[in-house]
C-alpha cells in the first residue's frame, strides 16, 4: 500500500496551545533582562507594553490567514497568494532566519545548564548533543514530538507561576521606579528586540496547520489561548524578578555592573531564598523545561517552513521530500539542524538572536498586507476564522513591527546589514535558478 505523501492530521486545540506557549516560553526564563541594561525597568516596561499590543494585533490577524490558509508554509504561503512568488520568497527566507536562528541561542544556555551541573561536560558538547536529540524526535513523529512539548511546557509555566507566587510577596514599588529610565527615550527604542524575545516565535502554530486536525476551528484557539496565557506570564515574570531588588540584581551577575547574565529568575530568587534553598535548585532544575520547550518547538516549526520552501522548489527540493516511514520532513529538519549547529560554533548567541528578530519583524510587516490585501482582493475567500477588529489591528501590529525594525536598524545597523545581505543573496540566487528553468 503507497504511504500518504501528506502530512499526518494529530494535533488538537490543547496540543497547539503547548506548541504555541512552549515556543515562546524560554523568553521568559533569559533573555528578556539584557534589555533593562538598554532602557531600565521604565524602558523596558513600554517597549513591552507596546510590543506585546503588537503581538496581541498580529496574533489574532495572523490567525485569520492559518484559518483561511492552513499550509505548513505560514506567511511564505500567504504573501505568495497576495503579492505573488516573489515577496512570498522574501517572506519565507524572513520566516527560515527567525525559525533557524532563534534555536541556537537557546541550545547554548541549555549547554550553560548543563554546565552548572555537571562542569565536566562543555557547553558546546550538550548544545550539539541536544540537537541530536530533538532533531530526531521531530523525525519520528509531529505526535510524539506535540505531546512532548506539551509535557514540558505544563511544568515550565507552573515553574513560572510558582516563581511569582514567591517573589510578589516581596515586592516593593521602589525597587520597579529607581533609575527606571537610564538612558531616556533612546534606551525604550535599543530595548525593542528584548521585548520582542518575550514573545518570539508564537506565529510557529500556523507552520503545523497541515497537521492539525481541524485547522480552520482549532488553530485561531489555539492562537488564543497561548497568547492570553504568555501576556499573563509576561506581567507576573516582570514585574515580580524587578520587584524584589532593582534591575541591576537581574541584569549583572554581581548585581551592580560588569558581566551580564543569563539567568534572571535565579538571581532575583536567590535575593529571598539564598542560593541553597529548595525552591532556588527547583527553579534552576525546571527553568531547564522552559528552555527545551522553546528549543523543541522551533525546531518543529522550522522544518515545516523549511520544508515547504523546498516543496515548491524555492530552495534545495530535496528539503521538500516528506519520509515515507515517519510522515515528517526529515530532510528539512536534518537541513536546519546542520545549519543551527554552524550558528552555534560561532559563539555569537546575542548577535543570532538580533538576526533572528529581524527576520520575526519582516515577517510581521509581510503578514499584515497580506491580510489586507486578500480582504480587499479576495473577500470570497472561506475565513472560518474573521477578525473582529479589522482593519484596525492588522494596521497596529503593522505600524509598531514597521517602527520597532527602523529602531533595530538604527541601534544594530552591522547586523542589519548582514540579514539584508542574506535576504539579497538568497532572493538573487532565486531569480537566477528561475529564469534558467525558463
Amino acid at each position: 500500500m503507497t504511504p500518504t505523501k501528506g502530512l499526518k492530521k494529530t494535533l488538537t486545540p490543547f496540543m497547539l496551545w503547548g506548541l504555541g506557549v512552549g515556543y515562546v516560553i524560554s523568553g521568559m526564563y533569559f533573555g528578556w533582562n539584557l534589555g533593562l541594561e538598554k532602557g531600565g525597568t521604565g524602558g523596558m516596561a513600554i517597549a513591552t507594553l507596546v510590543i506585546m499590543l503588537m503581538y496581541i494585533t498580529f496574533t489574532f490577524s495572523y490567525a485569520e490567514l492559518a484559518c483561511a490558509i492552513p499550509k505548513a508554509g505560514g506567511v511564505f504561503d500567504y504573501a505568495n497568494r497576495a503579492m505573488g512568488e516573489n515577496i512570498g520568497f522574501i517572506a519565507g527566507i524572513a520566516q527560515i532566519v527567525e525559525f533557524i536562528l532563534a534555536p541556537p541561542a537557546i541550545a547554548f544556555a541549555i549547554g550553560a545548564y548543563f554546565n552548572a551541573f555537571y562542569p565536566q561536560v562543555p557547553i558546546l558538547t550538550s548544545a550539539i548533543s541536544i540537537y541530536f536529540i530533538f532533531t530526531a524526535l521531530n523525525v519520528y513523529g509531529v505526535k510524539a514530538a506535540a505531546s512532548f512539548e506539551v509535557i514540558i511546557t505544563v511544568f515550565a509555566v507552573g515553574e513560572l507561576l510558582l516563581f511569582s507566587g514567591l517573589a510578589l510577596p516581596k515586592f516593593e514599588m521602589v525597587n520597579l521606579t529607581h533609575h527606571a529610565l537610564p538612558n531616556g527615550w533612546s534606551g525604550v527604542f535599543a530595548a525593542i528586540p528584548f521585548a520582542i524575545w518575550f514573545f518570539l516565535g508564537i506565529e510557529g502554530i500556523a507552520n503545523v496547520a497541515e497537521e492539525t486536525k481541524n485547522p480552520q476551528r482549532d488553530i485561531s484557539r489555539g492562537f488564543g489561548w497561548a497568547i492570553f496565557t504568555l501576556a499573563i506570564l509576561c506581567v507576573l515574570v516582570f514585574i515580580g524578578a524587578t520587584g524584589i531588588a532593582g534591575w541591576e540584581a537581574i541584569v549583572y551577575k554581581n548585581g551592580l555592573s560588569g558581566e551580564t547574565s543569563d539567568s534572571p529568575l535565579p538571581l532575583a530568587l536567590a535575593k529571598i531564598t539564598g542560593n541553597n534553598h529548595l525552591m532556588y535548585h527547583l527553579l534552576i532544575t525546571v527553568g531547564l523545561f522552559g528552555l527545551v520547550a522553546s528549543f523543541h518547538g522551533l525546531i518543529l516549526a522550522a522544518g515545516r517552513s523549511t520544508y515547504e520552501m523546498g516543496r515548491v522548489h524555492h530552495i534545495p527540493s530535496f528539503l521538500g521530500k516528506i519520509s515515507p516511514r515517519f510522515h515528517t520532513p526529515a530532510n528539512a529538519l536534518i537541513g536546519n539542524m546542520l545549519i543551527g549547529i554552524l550558528a552555534l560554533l560561532s559563539g555569537k548567541t546575542s548577535e543570532i538572536i538580533i538576526v533572528s528578530v529581524f527576520g520575526a519583524l519582516t515577517l510581521y510587516i509581510i503578514s499584515m498586507i497580506s491580510i489586507m490585501i486578500l480582504r480587499k482582493r479576495e473577500p470570497e475567500l472561506p475565513r472560518p476564522f474573521r477578525l473582529r477588529f479589522y482593519p484596525l489591528f492588522p494596521i497596529i501590529a503593522l505600524v509598531i513591527a514597521t517602527i520597532s525594525i527602523i529602531a533595530m536598524f538604527i541601534f544594530n545597523p552591522k547586523l542589519g546589514l548582514i540579514y539584508c545581505s542574506i535576504l539579497v543573496v538568497t532572493f538573487l540566487l532565486y531569480r537566477t535558478i528561475k529564469s534558467e528553468d525558463k
